[in-house]
């Protein structure tokens, strides 16, 4: 039985909607699966009801864009990581109401940046994007709005060829920070709705991870032992962007800590990765017995 506990919807920047993914993850042979958008919990409902449809164990998910600091690194300079929850209480208001401000910001967000790829596009003698054409991103949006929705409408438009240029040569450039979120809220949050939280691909080379900081595994292990323990249950051990180094590493530092440990493709359906991470049957065991797939 294959386990996925990081997908991404269109209610945040996948490419599939709920009933795809588990069209696909059925036809793969995926028995325990978790969407986890960023910063939404849209798509649970209906998540639920076609876990039902589909014979699929469900976990609750959702992944939080947190600011973080360690006084020991970049001056105490904060950087983006990325916590996933798992089997919270889909109608804990605190939570509801978190999530429904940070939507509202990415919004914000977007509109800034494509204020700032415009001052980009006159300078190269460009057509610079008009409302209309935030109309259009946005009606791409099913959830939670971000950049990659950004780097598709551009790829549409024919300004740059793939997401990777669009990200390279305007969206890095011409970034507007995230709407901040604690460590310790984000815990607050979790906990108070009654789900587990887990620090997300910790050694991700190229995404939101400890890598910032530093690429050396004990080094990024002292880290969230002087700073981050306190608020998480487990760690993502299998990932995608986990080379077998990162993953050993991590299942033993988590083991010594007393952790949780779980895993995930982290598709957003570009390429489509959906069941492709190894993820042992025992991961979802922590969970309690009644999501162990007979």
């Amino acid at each position: 039985m294959k386990i996925d506990l990081h997908i991404h919807s269109r209610c945040s920047d996948g490419r599939m909607t709920p009933q795809e993914i588990f069209k696909e993850a059925s036809k793969r042979g995926v028995g325990i699966l978790s969407i986890t958008d960023h910063d939404s919990i849209d798509c649970q409902e209906e998540a639920k009801m076609l876990a039902d449809e589909y014979h699929i164990i469900y976990f609750s998910g959702l992944e939080l864009s947190v600011f973080f600091s360690h006084p020991s690194y970049m001056d105490s300079k904060p950087v983006s990581l990325d916590f996933l929850a798992y089997e919270y209480d889909l109608y804990y208001q605190p939570l509801v109401n978190k999530l429904k401000v940070l939507r509202e910001h990415r919004k914000k967000r977007a509109e800034q940046i494509l204020e700032k790829i415009n001052q980009e596009l006159i300078k190269e003698n460009l057509q610079k994007f008009s409302h209309k054409d935030l109309e259009a991103i946005e009606s791409s949006v099913d959830g939670a709005f971000g950049r990659p929705h950004i780097a598709d409408y551009m790829i549409k438009k024919g300004i740059v060829s793939n997401k990777q240029e669009a990200f390279e040569k305007y969206l890095v450039r011409c970034n507007v920070p995230k709407m901040p979120l604690s460590l310790s809220e984000a815990h607050e949050l979790v906990k108070g709705a009654g789900g587990k939280m887990i620090l997300a691909h910790p050694n991700h080379p190229r995404g939101t991870s400890l890598v910032k900081f530093t690429t050396d595994l004990e080094e990024q292990q002292r880290i969230i032992t002087e700073a981050i323990l306190p608020y998480i249950d487990g760690i993502e051990c299998w990932h995608s962007a986990h080379d077998r180094k990162s993953t050993q590493s991590y299942l033993e530092f988590a083991k010594n800590m007393k952790l949780m440990v779980t895993g995930g493709s982290d598709c957003h359906q570009q390429p489509l990765l959906i069941g492709t991470v190894d993820v042992p049957d025992y991961v979802a065991q922590q969970f309690g017995p009644h999501f162990v797939k007979e």
